[in-house]
Order: C-alpha cells, then sequence, then structure tokens
C-alpha cells in the first residue's frame, strides 16, 4: 500500500513539475514570450514564437496569441476571436524600411485586386512607422486583432491612431508571416507551433 502511495505522490509531483514548467515563459533569441496575454479582454495563449531572418543576421522576433492552439494557416483564419502578434526588435532598423518591407509581404501573399482595396490603410502603417524613424534593438510593437474594434497597433507601449476597421487588414498583416511566400518560412513554422523558434 505504502508503495502505491508513494507512486502516486512521484506521479503527482512530476505533473506539478510539468504543470510549471509549461506555465513558464518560451525564450526565443533572450526575448521572453508569455504563455498568456490579454486582448480586449479576452485571454489568449501563445500558438508559436520565432525568429525573422533576412540572410544570416536576426532582424526580429515574433509570438503568435490566439483563443486556442491553431496548427495551419486556415484553422487561424478561422479564429474568430481577438490575436495578437507581438515583435521585438535583435538589431536596429529604420522604421520606414520595416513599413516596406511589411506591405511588399503583404503585398506577396494576395491577388492584386484585394491588395489595392487595402492600399489606404497599407499607406496610414507606412506613416505610423515612418513617425518612429528608428526601431532599436529591444523595441517592440504588437499587432491586435480585436473584433468590434479593428487592428491596433502598438509600438512601444504607445498605441498608434485610430484602429484599422476591416478584418481584411489584419488578415493581410498576418498573411506576411503565415501566408503561401511567408517572409520566412522556419519563423512560418514556429509560429503555427511546429518548430522552435
Amino acid at each position: 500500500m505504502t508503495t502505491f502511495l508513494q507512486r502516486c505522490a512521484v506521479a503527482a509531483g512530476a505533473f506539478l513539475l510539468a504543470a510549471s514548467a509549461a506555465a513558464q515563459p518560451v525564450t526565443v533569441a533572450d526575448v521572453k514570450y508569455a504563455e498568456t496575454a490579454s486582448v480586449g479582454g479576452t485571454g489568449l495563449v501563445l500558438n508559436g514564437a520565432g525568429v525573422r531572418y533576412k540572410a544570416v543576421f536576426k532582424v526580429y522576433t515574433a509570438g503568435l496569441y490566439l483563443e486556442k492552439t491553431a496548427q495551419t494557416p486556415q484553422e487561424v483564419a478561422a479564429l474568430k476571436g481577438p490575436k495578437r502578434v507581438s515583435i521585438t526588435m535583435l538589431r536596429d532598423i529604420d522604421s520606414s524600411e520595416l513599413g516596406k518591407l511589411f506591405s511588399r509581404g503583404m503585398e506577396d501573399n494576395m491577388d492584386r485586386a484585394a491588395f489595392s482595396k487595402l492600399i489606404p490603410g497599407v499607406l496610414r502603417m507606412g506613416q505610423i512607422f515612418s513617425e518612429h524613424k528608428k526601431l532599436l534593438a529591444g523595441d517592440q510593437f504588437l499587432i491586435d486583432w480585436i473584433p468590434g474594434t479593428g487592428t491596433v497597433i502598438t509600438v512601444k507601449g504607445v498605441r498608434q491612431g485610430e484602429p484599422f476597421k476591416e478584418p481584411e487588414f489584419f488578415n493581410a498583416l498576418l498573411g506576411i508571416w503565415l501566408g503561401h511566400a511567408p517572409a520566412d518560412w522556419k519563423l512560418k513554422d514556429a509560429l503555427l507551433g511546429k518548430a522552435a523558434g
């Protein structure tokens, strides 16, 4: 009987150890991503996080938060609740250059007619980034989708202007990382929880 109780105690201890490990933040390139986030009053879970490389250089880390985990872009798109992409810079970059890269990433993953409808939003997003001149290593920005509100961009803790109302705009931004021509294939897999970043 004692052996049975000892085995139960060991199993319970192992379970508690695993549970506490699961609650630990995920660290990618020395950037910590919490296991959960709150967007628009809704609790989200970290779906995955990874590093965006350009050639051999690490540019930024990105983490994707969803209401429940998803392993394909289609599953992500099917989720109707809030979503968050959290980005932390790993090197200094000219903000307007980053805005252009994002615009190109959106365009590369959409047909021309759909992209042309989003041009006003793309221009406004470019303006947001150009106002910041430079993003330095360690700077963070958030791209949140909040149903009923729109896409909210927060740079270095400061919300940037009015939300982008169209759901298509957030989906186009998400396409930069999860589309058919992603910015970085390894990052796409990492955000979808398929590989460590």
